[in-house]
C-alpha cells in the first residue's frame, strides 16, 4: 500500500516522498529533473532529511544533467504563460512560499515555490509531476473504457517520458505511455490508447492493424497526421 506523497524541502530541489510497506530500504530517482525518494513507511521525517543531505551533491549533479539534456523550451515558468493541456491553453500561476503541488484551480495552473519565479526549473518539474499524475489517471480510465470494446487486457498500464514516441506495447502485454500526450487534444489522447491497446492484438503496423484500429478510431489518419506535424509543439 502506498500513501499520499509528502514533500520535503532539499535546498535548491524540492523532493516528492513515497512511503510504502513493500519496501524496507530507501531509494531516490531523479527523472525530468524532479526528484523522488520511495521510504518504508514508518521511517521518520529526521532520517529522510538526512538522506537527502548526504545524497545533495549527487541529486543535484543529475538534475543538471538532465537539465541540460531537456528539450529546448522558449517557455520562461512565470505567471501569465499558457500551458495546454487536452487541447484548451490554462495560465500559469507562480506564488511564493513553501512548495504545494501544482492544482487547476479556475482555469489557472497554480503552483507554488519557496522561491516563486526565481526558480523556474523547480516550477517546470512541479508542472512535469502534475502532467504525470494527469495522464496515470486519465489515461487509465480511457484504457478501461476501450480495453472492452477492442477485446484486450493490457497486464499494466505505466505512464513514462520517451523521447520522440508516444506509447509502446512490451512483449509481455504492458502498455507504456508517454506523459507529454496530456498537452495535445483529448482526441489524440484517445487514438494513442486505441493505437496501443490494438498492438495487443497486432504487434505490427499492418494492415490488419490499421484496420482494428479504424474500427474504433475511423479518423486515425488525421490523429497521426496531427501528432506528426505538432509533436515539436508538445513540450514544456
Amino acid at each position: 500500500m502506498v500513501s499520499v506523497s509528502e514533500y520535503r524541502d532539499g535546498n535548491g530541489f524540492i523532493a516528492e516522498i513515497i512511503r510504502t510497506n513493500r519496501r524496507k530500504t530507501a531509494s531516490i530517482r531523479v527523472e525530468e529533473g524532479a526528484v523522488s525518494v520511495v521510504v518504508p513507511a514508518s521511517i521518520s521525517v529526521e532520517k529522510i532529511d538526512q538522506l537527502l543531505v548526504s545524497k545533495r551533491l549527487w541529486i543535484k549533479e543529475k538534475m543538471a544533467l538532465q537539465r541540460a539534456l531537456a528539450p529546448v523550451t522558449d517557455k520562461q515558468f512565470v505567471s501569465g504563460e499558457a500551458f495546454p493541456y487536452l487541447g484548451r491553453n490554462y495560465r500559469l500561476k507562480v506564488e511564493q512560499g513553501s512548495f504545494v503541488p501544482v492544482k487547476l484551480l479556475q482555469g489557472q495552473l497554480v503552483v507554488q515555490t519557496p522561491e516563486g519565479s526565481q526558480q523556474p526549473h523547480m516550477i517546470r518539474n512541479a508542472l512535469v509531476r502534475w502532467y504525470k499524475r494527469q495522464a496515470s489517471q486519465k489515461i487509465k480510465e480511457k484504457v478501461k473504457r476501450y480495453a472492452p470494446m477492442i477485446g484486450v487486457e493490457p497486464l499494466g498500464v505505466t505512464i513514462k517520458t520517451f523521447s520522440s514516441r508516444w506509447g509502446s506495447c512490451t512483449a509481455k502485454g504492458e502498455i507504456e505511455f508517454n506523459w507529454r500526450i496530456m498537452l495535445a487534444p483529448n482526441r489524440m489522447v484517445d487514438y494513442v490508447v486505441v493505437h496501443e491497446l490494438c498492438h495487443l492484438i497486432h504487434h505490427d503496423h499492418s494492415p490488419d492493424f490499421w484496420y482494428e484500429v479504424s474500427k474504433l478510431m475511423p479518423d486515425f489518419q488525421v490523429c497521426r497526421q496531427w501528432l506528426k506535424e505538432n509533436s515539436e509543439r508538445l513540450k514544456i
